[in-house]
Order: structure tokens, then sequence, then C-alpha cells
């Protein structure tokens, strides 16, 4: 009875404990991983089989495992398959020093697709594992350990709605004789309606775990006529602690970089620009930056700090030794480079009518400032260029906006503000500090001066372009100059004094002192209209009357010409300026000049001598208008 108790107390475990062996399944153990790996992604998981090999080092294989899409995505294909992955783990490590370590982690036939729909919703998003962001980050020692990863004939297939892209990409891992073992992916399709290529080789993903081991990458990328190249170096690249990279971007326009950067950039003429690639204190910085930018040169930084709740922050420091102006077209809507807008020009157009886009305004916040050393063009009356621009939400303001103009400047400063419906309220003011009234005449076909001017200008207006808010702003203008000369070729033109104007128009002019000069235009709707033009001259007062239409870039101008002291040979009538801006005509008011000119012929048939009467002026003597308006003026 002794020995029978003890078989029956023995026996019966051993015997279940040996069928348990015969029977023993992994796979019962399938429905608790689904739920598990369900919960932590918040997607239905689903494994086909579970086999596990126990040891010091327990290797786990998974076969046939299948990550759901989420709700309001097609069932197939899923976000995620696998034909078997399998991962090893460090048990011993664990026991010892309750640290997760895993050597090794092997994928067969990956496949990933990846889907955005046009309102923004996407597959690939997991919030379920984005955790608490104002939790403490884990310390190092406590996170996962990771060890080598080997893919084998893995694809992806992206589709991108609000990129207009449809991509597909080739994963894996390749361990070439006698080098290091390195991560290789193509790409080929479509990225933002354009054609795509690409290719990225990475080094061992083992290193991916050293900290201290930098890991090496190179990227090639051609989206259609832009091209990308970087090559360096990450350092602790799962935890993304920094970067040491040779980047070199070269295209015909920098527009094309914004659906691959997402940072808002202006049309520009073609450009090549290369610099040193890094990420610190949780911003991507593109510093040492030199290149060209059509006929200009283009130094500086730029940082992009990604921001989880709301637009990233781009901020800029950027300088060129020489700016060709029209490179900047694309910042005021007008198209960059040489000769400006082809299809404006067919319409006769002058001032940018290129709508703003809104939507790249609002795509980030930018703080950016730009100094042009010196400004090309030998019909250019610039000398250099500073400017600060800052864009929060969406609202623009370029403070200060600065030109050196000879000894002088001219500074603005604006506001825009996005509307509903499309385009901007603008609010400006633009001062005009001792402007060299020289190296503004020498790029005119009016003849030379000298002397400073100095005044105010401003605005008040809303629109989609820059024609568009010029034409229906409202503000004035007002210029003015003490002293200083003028070539008596613009003088004498506006009177016909013939004999002087033939002798300055055969290149010898002779100067014209100004006693000074006052113009008060008034802004109205698109409409400057005339409240006072003066120039007072040491022998003549000239005075401007009419409207310049900035709606219909219409002049509708005269200047007239009174003489201060007894001449002759004067045949004085208006100056008519008229026609559009692009093609505008100057010539004398007709009806006066033909009266004056049939006088002098016909008193000339009756007596030779009296044909120079309605040419003999006998002056209105000195007159103390511009004097008064200069001190109101100031």
């Amino acid at each position: 009875m002794a020995l029978r108790r003890i078989l029956i107390w023995t026996g019966i475990p051993v015997l279940a404990v040996l069928l348990l062996v015969l029977l023993w399944s992994w796979a019962w153990f399938i429905p608790l991983a689904e739920r598990q790996a369900s919960a932590r992604l918040g997607r239905a998981v689903s494994i086909a089989d579970l086999d596990v090999d126990l040891g010091r080092v327990t290797e786990i294989r998974l076969g046939g495992v299948r990550i759901a899409n989420p709700e309001g995505f097609p069932e197939e294909p899923p976000f995620a398959a696998v034909q078997q992955l399998a991962v090893r783990l460090d048990v011993m490590e664990f026991i010892r020093h309750r640290r997760i370590v895993i050597p090794d982690i092997a994928l067969e036939q990956p496949a990933l697709r990846l889907i955005q729909n046009p309102d923004g919703r996407n597959n690939y998003s997991f919030p379920a594992l984005a955790g608490d962001p104002d939790a403490p980050p884990t310390p190092p020692e406590e996170q996962p350990q990771l060890g080598a990863l080997r893919i084998r004939d893995g694809r992806a297939q992206v589709s991108l709605a609000q990129l207009q892209s449809e991509m597909q990409v080739a994963i894996a891992t390749e361990e070439p004789e006698g080098q290091p073992a390195r991560i290789r992916a193509t790409a080929e399709g479509t990225y933002a309606r354009q054609p795509i290529t690409g290719e990225l080789t990475g080094g061992a993903v083992l290193s991916l775990r050293n900290a201290e081991d930098p890991w090496p990458i190179k990227l090639d990328l051609a989206n259609g006529p832009t091209k990308v190249a970087l090559e360096g170096t990450l350092s602790d690249p799962l935890r993304f602690a920094g970067a040491n990279i040779r980047l070199r971007l070269e295209g015909p326009d920098m527009a094309r970089l914004t659906p691959l950067t997402g940072v808002p950039i202006p049309p520009t003429p073609p450009y090549r620009i290369a610099g040193r690639l890094d990420y610190a204190d949780r911003a991507i910085r593109f510093t040492n930056m030199e290149g060209t930018v059509g006929r200009s040169d283009l130094n500086g930084d730029i940082a992009v700090t990604p921001r989880p709740d709301t637009r990233p922050l781009v901020e800029a420091t950027l300088r060129s030794r020489r700016v060709d102006l029209d490179d900047l077209g694309g910042f005021i809507g007008a198209k960059p480079g040489e000769g400006g807008d082809r299809r404006q020009a067919a319409r006769g157009r002058v001032l940018p009518d290129t709508p703003v886009n809104l939507p790249k305004l609002e795509a980030a916040d930018i703080r950016l400032t730009y100094d042009g050393g010196s400004i090309l063009g030998s019909a250019m009356p610039l000398d250099d260029l500073h400017a600060k621009l800052d864009i929060v939400d969406g609202a623009i303001a370029l403070k200060p906006l600065r030109f050196g103009v000879g000894r002088g400047r001219i500074e603005g400063n604006f506001d825009f503000a996005p509307v509903e419906g499309g385009g901007l309220t603008a609010k400006g003011e633009v001062r005009f500090q001792r402007v060299d009234l020289s190296r503004l005449m020498g790029v005119t076909p009016l003849g030379e001066g000298q002397g400073a001017i100095g005044g105010s200008a401003r605005i008040d207006t809303r629109g989609r372009s820059i024609a568009e808010m010029l034409g229906q702003g409202d503000g004035a203008v007002t210029l003015g100059m003490a002293g200083g000369n003028l070539s008596s070729l613009l003088v004498d033109l506006s009177g016909l004094q013939l004999g002087n104007a033939i002798l300055s128009a055969l290149g010898l002019p002779s100067r014209t002192k100004v006693e000074c000069f006052i113009a008060d235009l008034g802004l109205r709707r698109g409409v400057l209209n005339t409240r006072t033009v003066l120039i007072d001259t040491d022998s003549s007062l000239i005075s401007g009357t009419g409207t310049i239409d900035l709606r219909r870039e219409r002049l509708d101008y005269a200047l007239r010409t009174e003489a201060k002291h007894f001449t002759i040979g004067a045949l004085t009538t208006d100056i008519e300026i008229g026609g559009s801006f692009r093609d505008p005509s100057v010539r004398p008011e007709m009806l006066e000049l033909g009266a004056r000119a049939g006088a002098a012929v016909g008193l000339g048939i009756i007596a030779l001598p009296l044909a120079i009467l309605p040419t003999i002026r006998f002056g209105i003597g000195e007159d103390n208008r511009c004097e008064g308006l200069v001190r109101r003026a100031r």
C-alpha cells in the first residue's frame, strides 16, 4: 500500500508533465499575445504561428503577423504584414539586471501600406504609443537595448494624397563580403506630382544601439529637376541625439523644396546650395550655408524647430555679398529672375499681380533676417538692403525693410494679416532720409542732379497681390528737398526753352540750382491725387497737376514752368504725361503750343522782329510759396 501510494503521488505528476511535454503547443499563447499587442498599438493584431526556443538567449518566432488599418481605411491590404518575425531575448541579462536586451531581430518579407487621405487622416499614426508628453523621459539604462536588425525582401507602398505622392519602396539589409553590414532602401514613384527616385544607404543596424559610435548615412534623391544629396553620420540615431551631415541642394526653383522640407519657400531662380546639417536643442539646423540663387550669392544659417501642437518655427539669418533684386521677386508675388514675369508684360502690366500664397504663409512661423551687402545693376540706384521678417499665425511683420541710397536710406515698416476668402490686409509707412538725388537721377534719362530728398509715405489697404493692394489703397506721399541742383535739361524741357534744351540734349547740360522741391500727393482708392508739386529753381517755378492711377496703371499728369525773370525763346506750355506705366507718353499741350507758335509765325510774316513776342516771358518774380511749404513739411 505504501508503494502504491508512492507510485500514485509521484507517477501522476510525472505523467502529467510527460503529457504536457508531448502535447505542449506555444500556439496556446497566441490569443494572449494578440490581446497584449492590440492593446499596446491600439490596432487589431493577428498572429498565425508562435514558436519559442528556450535558453539563455531565448528565440521567439512569430509567423503571419498582421497589423490592421484603423477605422475608415480598407481592410486589405493591412497596415503591415510580416511573413515571419524572429526576436532573440537575453533572458539572463533580464534576470540579473532587469534590462531588456534584444540581440537580434529578423524580418522576412515585411510589407507596409502607408495611406494619407485628402483630409489629412492617415493609417500610420499610433496615438496609443504617444504616451504622456509631460512625463519625464525614460533613463537610457532602462530603455530596451536593440541589436542587429535583418530585413529580407521588405517593401512599402506609400500613398500621400496631400502631397500628390505615390511611391514604392524596397528595403533590405546587406552583408557584403569584406564590408560592414548596411541597410539599403530604394524609392521610385511620384512625389508632389513630380517623378521621384532615391537611394538611402545606412550603416549596420546593429550599431544603432551604440550611442558612442556615429551611424553613417548617405542619401541621393531626385524629385523632378530637384536634386538632394547628403552624406555624413548620425549620433545615437534611435534617440536622434545629433548629426554631422553635408547637404547639397540643386534645382530650378527653391519653392519645389517646400513639399520635401515642410518649410514654406517663395519661388526663386535656379539655385545651388551646400552646407552642414545637424540636430541640437531639438532643432534641425542648416549651418555654414553657401551657394548661389540666380545671380545672387547666399550664405547663412537656418534652424527648424518642430513643435507637436502647432506649426514649426523657422529661424534664418541670411546674407548676400551681392544681390540681384530680380532674384527676390518671389517674395512679393512676382516671377523671380531676369526679365520679370513675361505673362504680366504681355498684359501690359508693371506692378506684380501674382496672388500671394496664403497656405504657404500659414505653414510655419518664421523669423528671418536678411542683409544684402551690394545690390547689382548699373541702372539700380539702391546700394544695400536689410530686412527683418516675422510671420506668426500667418500674420506678417516686415520691420524694417531698409535700402541704402548714397548717404541716405529708404526705410519702411509693414504689417500684413490674412483675411477670410483670401488676400491680405496691409498697413505700412515709409521714410525717405537724405536720399541721394544724384543716385536717383543717374539711372534716368532726365539728366543729372544733386541734393538730398526726405519725406514719408503711408498706405492702408487689402488685396491678393501687390498690384491689387496698391490699386485700392488709401494713404499719402510727401517728399521734399531744400537746396541742390538739377540738370537744366529737366527744367528746360518742361518749359520748351529750345536753345538750352538742345544744348543739354547734345550732352552739354548746365546746372540749375534748386531752391526747394515739394511733392504732396494723397492716395484714395488707388489713385494718387496731386495736392502740391513744386520745383523752385533759381530761374523757374515748375508746378505739377494731375493723377496717377495705380489700379489701371495709367498716368494723367501735367508739368508747367513759369519763368521768374525776363526770357526770350521760351514757348511756355504744359508738358502732358499720359499713357500706361509700361508705355508712357510725354508731349507738349498741343492747343496752347499751337496758338503760341501760330502767333509767332503770323507776326513774323508782318514783321520779323515781332515774331519773338509770343516767346518773351516777363517772369513772375520771386515766389515764396516753396519756402512756406518746406516749413510746413518740416
